[in-house]
């Protein structure tokens, strides 16, 4: 009974010594990503089976078509006051005086007194004005690559033109981009265009009804009042 007992005491300490060498040797990585030789880069494309991979810029060449989207606001606020006055006296009297008589200078006696001049101006002019303007414009409009730059810049041109019966709407684009800006669908966004140029022109009964006229342009070019 003694022997049995001992045999199994010596058969446990085996197993026990043979259990530690092998933990030891699987030593498990502190790691919580397992082991660093069999795991995978932490990325989206190996560790996400929903990721897309963002398609690359489309090669654009000469005459290539890019659509401008135009988003654009501005607002303007300014304020101007001005109080100018200027008074002016003016005293004068001629005391001396010379005649030519007879060929010769001489002295004028003033019989009838000294000559005097006396006058006084009085100005005063005050001014107040105010602006406040916002605007904003948002279109698309295709421009068409027309030179491409040494450094790979674009140089886009777009013209658009639109009639309704009598109403008429251009629309007219020109600037320079960079062709990473240019977005997948073949877009890009006013805000990216480098000397952004756009010219909008109407014509009408809507434009013919706000027009200024030509008195008008007038007055308010040289202001006369």
């Amino acid at each position: 009974m003694v022997s049995t007992i001992l045999k199994r005491k010596r058969y446990f300490a085996v197993v026990l010594v043979l259990g530690t060498i092998a933990g030891e040797a699987r030593a498990q990585s502190s790691s919580m990503l397992g082991d660093p030789a069999r795991r995978r880069p932490f990325t989206l494309a190996a560790n996400y089976w929903t990721y897309q991979a963002v398609q690359p810029p489309p090669e654009i060449r000469l005459n290539d078509l890019v659509t401008i989207i135009i988003d654009t606001k501005a607002q303007v606020i300014a304020e101007g006051e001005m109080d100018r006055r200027k008074k002016t006296n003016l005293e004068a009297a001629l005391k001396k005086w010379t005649l030519l008589k007879g060929g010769d200078l001489i002295p004028d006696p003033q019989s009838a007194g000294s000559p005097e001049i006396s006058g006084m101006w009085n100005n005063k002019y005050k001014a107040e004005a105010g602006l406040e303007t916002q605007e904003a414009m948002k279109s698309r409009i295709a421009c068409r690559v027309v030179d491409i730059r040494p450094n790979g810049n674009l140089i886009l041109e777009g013209h658009n033109s639109i009639q309704i019966n009598h109403e008429v709407w251009d629309l007219s684009l020109t600037g320079e981009i960079r062709p990473e800006d240019v977005l997948p669908n073949n877009t890009v966004l006013s805000e990216n265009v480098v000397d952004l140029r756009i010219h909008k022109r109407e014509e009408g009964h809507t434009r013919d009804g706000y027009r200024r006229g030509w008195l008008m342009k007038f007055l308010d070019e040289y202001q006369p009042f």
